[in-house]
């Protein structure tokens, strides 16, 4: 029941990262917003969330795991509620960042009960391979339910369907989770926090604005050198701190730092993967909201399937090669994407693919859950927790600026050589397909390289202090 709970919010978490795609071009008329400020609705929330991951993580090991857990409930299920009743522009991209810090508070906190809950070994690799199939069947269900509530009902529902849901999980939290928190830790880091949210909070900001102020103009080079200053500050900090915010020994399990290069290389081809098609669909192909959610139902489908698979094959044959698997046939599914055409039809140009990344989605986010914790002493828990999501959500907003970027200037000479737009509009998905295909392969040699068997097997026992369960448990 406690891995239940845990996979329905950290469902919630995931599809709010996708769901609002499909939505754009509704809310942009109902609100009036303009095209410069439209991105703003998505980059809000990961500005957010990847900026605040680590500090959420470290304040669940100190202040408690439940209690962060339940902190974080209470903010987005009320920047949800704000989000659906927003009348303009900045009262929407305030709650969508106030969503991004809710989720930077649950997440690691989740993850980190999950981990004290389940002793390491089969038990917990079956926990993780729930946790992560529910990652990746979130980010594929986000796209369609968008298109359905958007076109049945209207875009504020995708931001009303989260309170049900919060407000069942805060009643369920006190009876389901126990407490746990690390009893070592006697203070906070407090520099430290406001270096590294600081740090990546710039650096998100930097890739996300990229594209208006342009990769190589003085005032994104100077937000790039602002973020680095203030992460190597970090760095140094953490270097001398009494009770540091990072324990930098983490890297030492050499697992960890491959897992976390392989999910930042997920988030980066993923999440603009997706953003592509649902552009290629509705601006090329003619796909309604409704029905652009519906094409991936094959997706999200059989995801969910082929994560079961996963579960079972991590056990069997080890995390490593399900990895390795897992991030070729990513690779594959968007070399696929590259040949999309302007009389593209699902059958010939999507769906293959689409059968194709949901095996490869499957199998990376089991894979890289379990690698990312494995071997992590409990007092590390939340720090751990908070790097994969971290690694993930920087690796999104990275990949959506880049890819987006390359789409735009390979759109924009192709309608300069006289392309009508449809055909310019395709050129350019084509061009960005082609990175992200070599961004996937970039990770299926990384996680060749980094993961080691050796500390997957040797990893120790998982032990906590943690609170017993309530009676009514």
């Amino acid at each position: 029941m406690a891995l239940a709970l845990l996979s329905v919010v950290q469902f919630m978490l995931v599809l709010d990262i996708a769901i609002v795609n499909v939505a754009l071009p509704s809310i942009q008329v109902d609100l009036g917003f303009s095209q410069q400020n439209l991105q703003w609705v998505i980059s809000a929330y990961a500005l957010v969330f990847g900026g605040f991951l680590l500090l959420g993580g470290r304040a669940a090991d100190l202040l408690g795991r439940r209690n962060m857990f339940l902190a974080g409930l209470v903010v987005f299920t009320a920047a949800s509620l704000v989000a659906a009743l927003a009348w303009n522009e900045p009262s929407l991209i305030g709650a969508r960042a106030l969503q991004g810090l809710g989720a930077a508070i649950i997440a690691p906190a989740a993850l980190s009960i999950l981990m004290t809950t389940f002793s390491e070994g089969k038990e917990r690799n079956i926990a993780l391979g729930v946790w992560g199939a529910v990652g990746g069947f979130g980010a594929a269900a986000g796209v369609l339910l968008g298109g359905i509530f958007t076109d049945a009902l209207s875009w504020e529902w995708i931001f009303y369907l989260n309170i049900p849901v919060g407000l069942a999980a805060m009643a369920l939290t006190p009876v389901l989770l126990a407490e746990s928190r690390d009893t070592r830790a006697t203070s906070f880091d407090v520099l430290g926090a406001v270096l590294v949210t600081g740090g990546l909070s710039t650096a998100v900001f930097g890739i996300t604005q990229a594209n208006d102020y342009g990769w190589s103009s003085g005032k994104t080079i100077g937000i790039f050198a602002a973020a680095v200053a203030l992460l190597v500050a970090f760095v140094g900090w953490e270097t001398r701190a009494k009770d540091p915010l990072m324990s930098f020994s983490i890297f030492r399990i050499k697992t960890v730092t491959g897992a976390n290069i392989a999910g930042f290389i997920l988030g980066t081809a993923l999440f603009s993967m997706f953003l592509m098609l649902t552009l290629y669909m509705q601006q090329v192909l003619g796909y309604s909201a409704m029905k652009t959610g519906i094409a991936y139902i094959a997706v999200a489908g059989t995801s969910i399937v082929w994560a079961m698979v996963a579960q079972q094959l991590v056990t069997r044959v080890g995390v490593k090669p399900v990895l390795v698997t897992g991030m070729s046939l990513l690779t594959v599914g968007l070399l696929y994407f590259t040949q999309v055409s302007v009389e593209g039809s699902y059958l010939g140009d999507l769906l293959p693919g689409f059968l194709v990344i949901a095996i490869g989605m499957a199998f990376s986010f089991v894979s890289i859950s379990i690698a990312a914790l494995a071997g992590v002493p409990a007092n590390d828990a939340g720090l751990a927790s908070g790097l994969i999501n971290t690694s993930q959500q920087i690796g999104g907003a990275l990949g959506i600026a880049v890819l987006s970027s390359v789409a735009i200037a390979q759109t924009n000479d192709a309608a300069g050589a006289g392309d009508a737009v449809p055909q310019a509009l395709t050129s350019g998905f084509q061009a960005a397909f082609w990175v992200g295909a070599g961004i996937a392969a970039a990770g299926v040699l990384a996680s060749l390289v980094l993961i080691r068997n050796e500390e997957l097997a040797a990893a120790p026992s998982f032990e906590t202090e943690a609170e017993p369960l309530p009676e009514a448990a």
